[in-house]
């Protein structure tokens, strides 16, 4: 008999590299612009085929590394467009963006098969080392788990599954899916298997009405370009098209700009405040500007009253990282590299945390700027619990394509995770109100100006999700990582892991 390592040295290594790459960028076709479902399936099952092809814990990293950089690579192409916004500056940076981001995501993939190769293969094992990759990559250097496998989900009846268990949760339970479907023996059980996976990841969330407030809420979409916001000229384009749909029709009980909507800083916009007040015509107006206090500067929002006064402020506190500060920015001034997104000397500084905005007969919510809506844990992060959330973003930075609607996927995953409405204004679209239940009730297309009138949605049950939090599956991930490793030393005491066959 062929032994699995004889087999896996027959044809050249570097065709099972190819293969990785191929089978994960197919993962890819499950996120937007594609939003295939199933095709995140494969990518997981190739994972498990691939850790079963080698006994040699080095060639488990390779390949694990491959399949994450294909994943990554073709799902986060947009990462290159925030380099084209001043092309003759950062330009050049674009291709090194992409490459180099995919291959940094792909090591935690190549960690977690790696790690799985070297307890012995077994699909338990590749199972809480993949989920733990996931896991570090949520927290880790302060996170980016953009593009996570349940992302895929959030179309299906199966994403529902985000209330009880969160993204984490999830990733186990799509794991654990994946390796019954590599590991069924029988090709008609496995393909029973994969009819019911496919069953619940292609069913969409039941149908039903939304229930909704009294409250109608406004979102202004100005559709400011990022190459021509900030140009001198263009500044009362756009701040006079946010005006005039802020006066527009009937008055709203809340109206929403974008991040970053005027390009002044907080102490030097009271005139414009002023007339923007007088547009609301008495409704409380949330808006995105930046603002300096001593030495720091913060990206930002405010809340205005009918009088064109400052009655709540909030500070963005998770930054992006080379976007709104530079990690080791001793290194990058030297290089004169700055932050992509800043607008001012240096880098933002971080506010304190997150905290809830109170609206009177509305209720609270909980703000999240920008990138804030891709993390979880931090939408879970407050005491009490808000009455909605509150995105304004930039997308513009994302381009038009992939980029706004992989992060739209991500907000409609923090309302069901929560099971709380989200109202959501961003400036080039998509601006949209989601349901309890991360579905869209109304919305303004990509690359559209215009503003939108919609009713609030009711805020549904507290899920399970929101009381636990992650703790629960990092918890239950490290006892699994800590059972394999054991399992792995008595095998070793009694005769090794796999009989004749390298581990490294």
């Amino acid at each position: 008999m062929i032994s699995r390592a004889a087999r896996f040295s027959a044809p050249p290594r570097w065709w099972y590299l190819v293969l990785a790459l191929i089978f994960g960028a197919c993962g890819a076709l499950s996120h937007a612009p594609f939003e295939f479902a199933p095709a995140i399936l494969l990518t997981l099952v190739a994972g498990f085929g691939l850790v079963r092809r080698t006994d040699r814990t080095r060639d488990a990293w390779w390949l694990g590394w491959a399949l994450g950089t294909g994943y990554f690579g073709l799902t986060l192409t947009w990462i290159t467009e925030p380099f084209q916004v001043d092309v003759a500056t950062t330009g050049w940076m674009a291709p090194f963006a992409a490459v180099l981001l995919a291959a940094l995501l792909g090591v935690f993939w190549a960690g977690a098969l790696a790690f799985a190769r070297w307890v012995g293969g077994h699909p338990v094992a590749l199972v809480f080392a993949w989920t733990g990759a996931e896991m570090l990559r949520a927290y880790l250097f302060t996170g980016f788990p953009w593009a996570t496998p349940p992302q895929a989900l959030v179309n299906a009846l199966a994403g529902q599954g985000l209330a009880w268990f969160g993204p984490h949760g999830m990733m186990l339970g799509l794991l654990g899916l994946a390796a019954m479907i590599a590991a069924v023996p029988l090709l008609w059980m496995r393909g029973a298997v994969l009819c019911v996976a496919l069953a619940s990841i292609l069913m969409p969330p039941l149908a039903g009405p939304s229930p909704l407030t009294e409250h109608t809420v406004r979102l202004v979409q100005p559709n400011a370009p990022q190459d021509e916001k900030w140009l001198p000229e263009n500044i009362p384009v756009f701040v006079n098209r946010q005006i005039e749909y802020t006066a527009a029709g009937d008055v709203p009980g809340l109206v929403i700009w974008p991040e970053t909507a005027l390009p002044y800083l907080v102490e030097n916009a009271q005139v414009v405040f002023d007339v923007i007040a007088e547009a609301a015509r008495g409704a409380p107006v949330v808006l995105g500007i930046q603002r300096r206090e001593a030495q720091d500067y913060f990206n930002s929002l405010v809340v205005l009253d009918s009088a064109g006064q400052v009655t709540q402020t909030y500070d963005k506190h998770h930054l992006v990282p080379f976007g709104e500060y530079m990690p080791f920015e001793w290194f990058f001034r030297h290089i004169n590299v700055g932050g992509l997104a800043a607008r001012v000397e240096g880098s933002y500084a971080a506010g304190p945390g997150p905290r809830l905005l109170d609206f009177g007969a509305l209720g609270k919510a909980l703000p999240l700027i920008c990138y804030e809506a891709v993390f979880a844990h931090d939408v879970g992060g407050t005491a009490t619990r808000p009455s909605f959330l509150m995105q304004l973003t930039n997308d513009a930075w994302f381009g038009k394509r992939s980029g706004p609607q992989q992060h739209l996927a991500q907000a409609r995953m923090r309302a069901i995770e929560q099971g709380l409405p989200m109202v959501r204004a961003a400036n080039t679209g998509i601006s949209a109100v989601i349901d309890p239940r991360g579905r869209i009730t109304a919305f303004l297309g990509l690359n559209t100006a215009g503003y939108l009138d919609a009713a609030l949605p009711m805020a549904g049950a507290p899920t399970l999700y929101s009381r636990t939090g992650d703790v629960p599956w990092i918890i239950l991930t490290l006892i699994g990582l800590i059972g394999v490793i054991v399992t792995r030393a008595r095998r070793r005491a009694v005769g090794g892991i796999d009989a004749g066959a390298p581990d490294a």
